[in-house]
């Protein structure tokens, strides 16, 4: 099925980086999945600084469907939600359909989400029925889900699950963002009129292991909540209120305790801990507030967030760039 890259239904971007193992098996299931809507589509690969041999595997899926097949090469690593940004960039579709590229998501769904927005959606999550995870970490998504819920207000079910449809307008309005750090599905959520979500099922990988860490995780959901809210910032000032306050009560009880029943040695160690505890409380808030100061610094150095190496795409379907803006360099980085 040969289709123009000129004006597609669907833009499919995937984020690729060291899949090499999975590639085979996605480009089996993905490329059918697609052809099978019968309506036209393109799929847009964004390699984000592989290590392995995935270039060359792209490289020659490009050449075997050049009429459906984009790869955009960055120079470095960037990050997932870089990699997304810069295949929204590079994409013309109406309809634009995220995937991770280890198959957790089966591709078989993209069809479903595209039924969703052709109802008159423009954005359309997805939940997994059932998760395949390791149990901590299932445990510990949800937890995070529901703590950033309530401190961002952005209704989002399954945070980490990336198979997502966002329309045209979502998109064209993500890609006049700036922003340094960013989180793709809670940008497009602040944008949307008409936003739903849908179950999806969830395979176990097809190769390869995960590649966030912990600690990425973590990192992750520090740049979601410091970008999207201040309600840490306003949290951290009520309790230094409050701590003031608690203290000024303390320095009155120990003094009367002073005036009137004498001097306590045992106190000490009582002043001590409190101490401790306060010093503790200090320390997390100026992290916090470093986290936003970070940000700001990021932010302030306009920097290319990400450097484009080159596309693989038909020469006859290439875009007129925009005035001013040069083919190598798109966004700002990702640190």
């Amino acid at each position: 099925m040969s289709v123009s890259l000129n004006k597609p239904e669907i833009s499919v971007v995937i984020p690729i980086y060291n899949e090499q193992a999975g590639l085979a098996a996605l480009f089996a299931r993905l490329y059918p999945a697609l052809d099978a809507l019968g309506a036209s589509y393109e799929i847009v690969f964004v390699n984000d600084g592989s290590r392995d041999n995935s270039v060359s595997i792209l490289a020659e899926q490009f050449r075997q469907r050049p009429d459906v097949t984009r790869v955009v090469l960055f120079n470095g690593n960037y990050g997932q939600h870089m990699a997304i940004l810069a295949g929204f960039e590079a994409s013309r579709g109406d309809i634009m359909v995220t995937l991770d590229a280890d198959l957790q998501n089966p591709p078989e769904e993209i069809g479903n989400l595209v039924a969703k927005m052709r109802e008159g959606y423009d954005y359309v999550g997805s939940i997994r029925r059932k998760r395949q995870d390791s149990a901590w970490r299932t445990y510990a998504s949800k937890a995070m889900n529901s703590l950033r819920e309530r401190i961002t207000n952005i209704k989002i079910t399954d945070q980490g699950n990336m198979l997502r449809a966002y329309g045209r307008n979502i998109v064209d309005l993500m890609n006049q963002c700036a922003e340094v750090n960013t989180f793709v599905p809670a940008l497009a959520y602040r944008f949307a009129r008409n936003p739903t979500e849908i179950v999806v099922e969830h395979e176990e990988r097809a190769a390869g292991e995960s590649k966030y860490s912990l600690y990425s995780l973590i990192r992750l959901n520090f740049d979601l909540v410091t970008g999207f809210s201040l309600v840490p910032l306003q949290f951290y000032s009520m309790m230094g209120m409050l701590m003031s306050l608690l203290s000024a009560l303390l320095v009155v009880v120990l003094v009367a305790r002073r005036l009137f029943l004498g001097a306590e040695a045992e106190g000490v160690f009582t002043l001590f801990a409190i101490t401790f505890f306060f010093m503790g409380i200090i320390l997390f808030g100026i992290g916090l507030l470093g986290e936003y100061v970070g940000r700001i610094f990021q932010q302030v150095r306009a920097r290319p967030r990400y450097v484009v190496q080159t596309i693989l795409q038909q020469k006859d379907n290439l875009p007129a760039l925009p005035p001013g803006v040069e083919k190598r360099t798109v966004g700002r980085p990702h640190d």
